[in-house]
C-alpha cells in the first residue's frame, strides 16, 4: 500500500501541534513549580511501581513519553488516506510507542535499577543469562514451562481417545453424572493452538463444566503438523476434522443429530463442514454454538491489517504451492499474536526477565500460549485468501470445499454465538456478524462477554466474575437482515443496535448457554459405563499423543 495518497489537513495539524506543545509546556512547569504533580501516581501499569514516583526525573521521562505517544497516535489518526494503509500506520505508530517506553531501558527504569542495587548486581547477571537462553530458543519466555505437563496438571479431564486419523484424535470424556443428556456435544477447538485452552485446570475447564452438566462430551484434538504434513489443505482439515468427528460421534452415541461447538477458527472450520454436509443432503447438527467466531471477514480487526494480495501471493509461492507445500512455524503465529498486545506479551517480559532478572511466572494460560502449533502451508494460504483477503465464505457458492459449493445459508441448526467485548483477535462486532451470516438458522442468539478473546471465553460460573450482555431477538427479524458483501460489512450498525438493546447480567455466560443448549440435548439416559463402542474402542487415555507434539 506504499502508493496510497495521504493528506493531513493543515488546520488539523496546527491544532494537534498546539495541543502537544501545551502539554509539554505544562509538564515542564510542573517539574519546577509543582513537584507534587510529577510525583503523583501515573495511571499506567508500566510506571505504577513507587520507584517511578520517588524519582522525579524518571517520572518526568515517563510522563513525557506518554505525551509523545499520545501525540503520535493522534497524528496518525488524523491522516486522511486509504483505510488499510491508515490502519497499518496506526499499528506501527503504536508499536513504536510501546517499544520506546522508558520502562524498557535499564538507564531509565528506576525499578530495575533499584533491584540491581538490592541484589548487588545479581539481577543484571541473571537477566543476561535469561536473555542468552531466550536467544538460543528463539523466543521470549513468558512462563516457567517446567511447572506444567500436559496430562499431569493441565488437560486432566478424564477420558479416552476413541478415534484417530492423520489429522485429528477424537477424545470422549468419562461422564461425571449418573445420567447424561442423550444427544452428545462435539467441540471443535482452534487448530492454530492446542485444545486444552478449554481444559486447563478443573476449576476453569469449559470441557469439564460441560461434562458436569450431564453432557456426553467429545473434543477434537488437532495434530501438530510436522514437515511431512506440509501438503495438507483446508479440505483435509474440514473432511478429516469436523466431518469425520461428526460421523464417529453419531455412531458412538447412536444419534441422528448432535450438538456441535466451534471456537475461533474451529468455528470457521465447523461452519464450513456443516455447509459441505448440507450440500450433500445431510443436517447432522441439532444445534450450533460458535465462540468468538469469524465467518464474515469484512472487519477482521488488526490481524487483517497486513494481509493483502502481495502478502498472500508470497505465502502461496513459498509454503502454499502445489510442489509439496511447507509449514508455517508455530513461532511465527505466536509472534504475530504477541505483536497485537506488545506491552502484555513482549515488553512486560523484557522488563521482568532481562532488566529485573526474574524468572517468568508459572501460569497455566501462559504455558498453553507458549505451546504453539504449526500450520500446513496450503491450508494456511487457502484460509488467508478466502477469508481475510477476499471474504469468500459469506458469498454463497463463491468457493468449493471437499467437492461442494459452500453456502453458509444452508445451515439450518439453531445457533448460539458468543463474542468478547475487548477481543483483539476477533472484534466482537465481527463475531456478531458471523451469526448474522447464517441466514438459514432456525434461531439465532448472541451473547457478549466482558474481557478478551481468552479471558472472556474461559469465565467459569463458579468464579462469578465479570459479566455478559444478552438481548432477546426474534428469529423472524434476524432472518430479514442482509448478508455482508465485499469488504464493508452491513452488520456493524446492527451490532451497535443490538448492544443498545442488550441487558448486562453479572457472572459467566456459561450458564446462559447451558440453559439454551439443554433445549437441544434430548432426554436423559443412564451414563455409559464404557467409552467408545465395538467399532471405535479406546485407543489411549486422554489427552492423547497428538496434543503433546511440539511445534517447530
Amino acid at each position: 500500500m506504499s502508493d496510497a495518497t495521504t493528506n493531513l489537513p493543515p488546520d488539523r495539524f496546527r491544532e494537534l501541534r498546539e495541543a502537544y506543545l501545551q502539554r509539554l509546556e505544562a509538564l515542564w512547569r510542573d517539574l519546577f513549580e509543582h513537584p507534587e504533580r510529577i510525583t503523583a501516581p501515573i495511571a499506567d501499569n508500566r510506571f505504577a511501581d513507587p520507584a517511578w514516583q520517588e524519582n522525579p526525573l524518571a517520572s518526568f521521562v515517563a510522563r513525557a513519553h506518554l505525551i509523545h505517544a499520545e501525540a503520535m497516535r493522534e497524528l496518525a489518526a488524523a491522516i486522511e488516506t486509504e483505510p488499510k494503509f491508515k490502519s497499518r500506520l496506526q499499528f506501527w505508530v503504536s508499536q513504536w510507542a510501546d517499544a520506546t517506553a522508558p520502562s524498557n531501558f535499564l538507564a531509565w527504569n528506576p525499578k530495575a535499577q533499584r533491584r540491581a542495587v538490592e541484589t548487588g548486581g545479581a539481577s543484571l547477571l541473571q537477566g543476561t543469562q535469561n536473555l542468552l537462553a531466550d536467544l538460543a530458543r528463539g523466543r521470549i519466555s513468558q512462563v516457567d514451562e517446567s511447572a506444567f505437563e500436559v496430562g499431569r496438571n493441565v488437560a486432566t479431564t478424564e477420558g479416552a481417545v476413541v478415534y484417530e486419523n492423520e489429522v485429528i484424535q477424537l477424545i470422549q470424556y468419562r461422564p461425571r453424572t449418573a445420567r447424561v443428556r442423550s444427544r452428545p456435544l462435539l467441540v471443535v477447538p482452534p487448530c492454530i493452538n492446542k485444545y486444552y485452552i478449554l481444559d486447563l485446570q478443573p476449576e476453569n475447564s469449559l470441557l469439564r463444566y460441560c461434562v458436569e452438566q450431564g453432557n456426553a462430551v467429545f473434543v477434537v484434538s488437532w495434530r501438530n503438523p510436522q514437515a511431512e504434513h506440509g501438503h495438507w489443505t483446508w479440505d483435509d482439515y474440514v473432511e478429516h476434522g469436523p466431518i469425520a468427528a461428526i460421523g464417529v460421534v453419531r455412531e458412538i452415541a447412536k444419534a441422528d443429530t448432535i450438538n456441535v461447538l466451534g471456537y475461533c477458527i474451529g468455528g470457521t472450520l465447523l461452519a464450513t463442514a456443516l455447509a459441505v454436509l448440507a450440500a450433500r443432503g445431510q443436517s447432522p447438527a441439532e444445534s450450533l454454538t460458535l465462540l468468538t467466531p469469524l465467518l464474515d471477514f469484512a472487519e477482521p480487526g488488526m490481524l487483517g491489517v497486513f494481509i493483502d494480495e502481495a502478502h498472500v501471493a508470497m505465502r502461496e509461492a513459498t509454503i502454499g504451492n502445489d510442489a509439496g507445500g511447507g509449514l508455517l512455524p508455530g513461532r511465527d503465529l505466536a509472534n504475530a499474536f504477541s505483536a497485537l498486545r506488545p506491552n502484555d506479551l513482549i515488553w512486560n517480559y523484557v522488563v521482568n526477565n532481562y532488566l529485573e532478572g526474574r524468572p517468568p511466572p508459572a501460569f497455566d494460560l501462559l504455558y498453553w500460549n507458549a505451546d504453539g502449533t504449526n500450520l500446513p502451508g496450503p491450508m494456511f494460504t487457502w484460509y488467508l485468501r478466502n477469508t481475510y483477503l477476499e471474504n469468500n465464505l459469506v458469498r454463497p457458492g463463491r468457493v468449493s470445499c471437499c467437492g461442494e459449493a459452500v453456502d453458509l445459508g444452508r445451515i439450518r441448526a439453531p445457533t448460539y454465538a458468543f463474542g468478547a467485548r475487548e477481543d483483539h483477535i476477533v472484534p466482537w462486532r465481527a463475531a456478531y456478524a458471523a451469526v448474522r451470516t447464517l441466514t438459514g438458522a432456525a434461531e439465532r442468539r448472541f451473547a457478549l462477554g466482558a474481557s478478551g478473546h481468552i479471558a472472556g471465553t474461559i469465565n467459569p460460573v463458579s468464579k462469578n466474575r465479570r459479566s455478559y450482555w444478552i438481548a432477546p431477538e426474534s428469529a423472524a427479524a434476524a432472518r430479514k437482515r442482509p448478508v455482508a458483501s465485499g469488504r464493508t460489512s452491513r452488520h456493524m450498525p446492527q451490532a451497535d443496535a443490538w448492544f443498545a438493546a442488550a441487558q448486562e447480567r453479572p457472572g459467566s455466560w456459561w450458564a446462559d448457554w447451558d440453559r439454551w443448549l439443554a433445549r437441544f440435548a434430548g432426554d436423559e439416559k443412564a451414563a455409559p459405563r464404557r467409552l467408545g463402542n465395538r467399532k471405535y474402542p479406546p485407543v489411549e487415555p486422554a489427552p492423547g499423543r497428538y496434543v503433546k507434539e511440539k511445534a517447530s
